[in-house]
């Protein structure tokens, strides 16, 4: 603007240096023109820079996507135990390795797998041996809950005491009280077995703990802990906990032939194994058929219990059945070999993704770890109780309840006792040979 002003003076005016008024325009024109052409040169390598970016960024998406798919199907496929179109899961981009602390509805960061069991009377002793399966095969830090009656303390204690270092270091552990609400303490305590009914409580008495995986004290490990804790990576925003159903087939299922309740789904679900994400329980308000509004875990155990209590049998599963009928949104359901019963194999194998993927968690319900009713069962809970820590695994373990198992396929869960078997032997030599000469 200001070299057009100057040309206009030296053209229309007498001004004596007209002429060197319009060698300073010219100059100082070029100049400016300069700057406009560099500005222009700059404005265009950087367009070019953006479009380059762009095709890289879409490259690098594509490849992210095709990546990340990939996953998912293999993870799928691990996780379901089928492929997954054959499955409705929650579409997921994460492995089993990289599912430390994903779902902590609070922010809250673990850094413990916690892992809950409620012992009463005589079955201390199951408990402790569950829990020496999940040491002997689990390499993430876990916290052991458990509840158990006063007189059982020390006992259990002394146990876990006394294991050798090595599996000491994979653990820490609180031995906690029984522990009801005052009022109906004891119609609680009694509901179905003795202290069965304690786990209804735990996410009001573990209020400092995210995430805990609660099993019955007749459940075994045959693999890590820490593949179902990564279930928790899996949940959608909306659920909050994790089980299994309770039979695979609804015309011989106990839910839809006899119950006297309302219940989850076709079939039930079983409570012997439930990962639960407690921040989001104390949290959620659950939908019911006693009040026009939802209620807390806390408002809602004992209305319940009071509505309810002259039709159920199972006591605390019927609870929580009645509870995820009415908000089936909240509840992950994993297939049956993360909790595997009898009822999969005594009248025939009925859990097909057992046969693809083999048992991940045995769950010895109606006694059949102590009786000679299915001896599968008993020879997998004898050939945990009876090892010794720091023997070789595979000769002292592995072996012995192979031998064992052969000696029970006059049965029908014995005729598939491979499929107990099949992950945990690899589990096994995995750990064996990554253990140092002693331990």
């Amino acid at each position: 603007m200001w070299g057009m002003v100057v040309v206009f003076q030296g053209e229309y005016t007498d001004h004596p240096d007209s002429f060197q008024a319009k060698t300073v325009t010219v100059c100082f024109r070029m100049r400016v023109y300069g700057q406009t052409f560099g500005l222009c040169v700059v404005i265009a390598l950087l367009s070019l820079l953006f479009l380059f970016s762009r095709r890289d960024v879409q490259s690098y998406s594509a490849g992210v996507k095709e990546v990340t798919e990939s996953q998912a199907r293999s993870v799928s496929k691990n996780f379901s135990g089928a492929k997954p179109k054959q499955r409705h899961i929650t579409t997921v981009s994460r492995r089993f390795g990289d599912v430390e602390h994903l779902v902590n509805s609070a922010g809250q960061q673990e850094a413990f797998m916690h892992l809950a069991v409620v012992a009463c009377g005589q079955r201390h002793g199951e408990a402790v041996n569950m829990l020496k399966t999940a040491a002997m095969l689990s390499s993430r830090a876990m916290r052991f809950h458990i509840f158990a009656e006063e007189q059982l303390h020390t006992s259990i204690k002394a146990t876990l005491d006394s294991w050798p270092v090595f599996i000491r270091v994979k653990f820490s552990y609180v031995v906690h009280p029984i522990s009801f609400p005052h009022e109906n303490h004891e119609e609680w305590s009694q509901l179905f077995k003795p202290c069965a009914s304690q786990r209804l409580f735990i996410p009001l008495i573990l209020k400092e703990v995210d995430s805990l995986l609660y099993v019955d004290t007749d459940v075994l490990f045959l693999q890590p802990v820490e593949l179902i804790w990564g279930m928790l990576a899996h949940f959608n925003s909306n659920q909050l906990v994790a089980v299994a159903p309770e039979h695979e087939e609804p015309q011989i299922a106990w839910y839809s032939r006899f119950s006297r309740h309302p219940y989850y789904g076709k079939t039930g679900i079983n409570s012997g194994v439930m990962l639960m994400n407690m921040t989001r329980m104390r949290m959620a308000q659950f939908k019911n058929d006693m009040t026009l509004v939802g209620l807390h875990w806390e408002e809602l155990l004992m209305p319940l219990l009071q509505k309810y209590k002259l039709n159920i049998t199972w006591g605390d599963q019927d609870l929580i059945n009645i509870i995820f009928h009415y908000n089936p949104e909240m509840l992950f359901i994993f297939p049956c070999h993360w909790n595997y019963r009898p009822d999969h194999c005594i009248y025939g194998s009925n859990c097909s993704p057992a046969e693809e993927e083999g048992v991940v968690m045995l769950h010895g319900n109606r006694g059949v770890f102590h009786s000679g009713k299915q001896p599968a069962f008993k020879a997998v809970y004898e050939a945990f109780k009876q090892y010794k820590f720091g023997e070789d695994l595979v000769k002292s373990f592995l072996l012995p309840l192979e031998d064992a198992l052969n000696g029970t396929t006059h049965t029908y869960c014995g005729k598939v006792s491979n499929l107990f078997t099949s992950g945990l032997g690899k589990t096994v030599r995995r750990i064996q040979r990554m253990t140092p000469p002693g331990g």
